[in-house]
């Protein structure tokens, strides 16, 4: 699915995965060995709530997006590879957006910026 990051360096496009079931939710990017630069996955969840993310089995690193309901990135974090430490979104949010670790620096996205995604 496509994925479009409305940041003050420009429109950054990305083909995300949907984690949609809990199965799907509770297996995220679990045993992947590589994420490409455009791809990764998105969490949705309805109604908006807090949640916290942690990198059970997950074998790289990743930018953990946390995306208000008005589509605004409230939080953005970076996660080791297995690290069982939870990471929460400090408030409630309709989405969470894994990505490559490091993209969103290198890309210069920022809490604020708009994320836009169908759903």
């Amino acid at each position: 699915m496509p994925l479009t990051i409305h940041s003050k360096t420009g429109v950054h496009k990305f083909t995300v995965e949907v984690a949609a079931t809990p199965e799907q939710q509770e297996r995220g990017l679990m045993f992947r060995t590589d994420v490409p630069p455009d791809r990764g996955m998105i969490f949705p969840y309805e109604p908006a709530q807090e949640v916290a993310f942690w990198m059970k089995n997950t074998l790289v690193p990743l930018d953990i997006i946390y995306i208000r309901p008005d589509g605004k990135i409230g939080r953005i974090t970076k996660a080791e590879a297995m690290d069982l430490t939870p990471l929460p979104s400090g408030e409630p949010i309709s989405a969470v957006l894994e990505i490559r670790s490091g993209r969103a620096a290198e890309l210069g996205i920022k809490e604020g910026d708009t994320v836009r995604w169908s759903r």
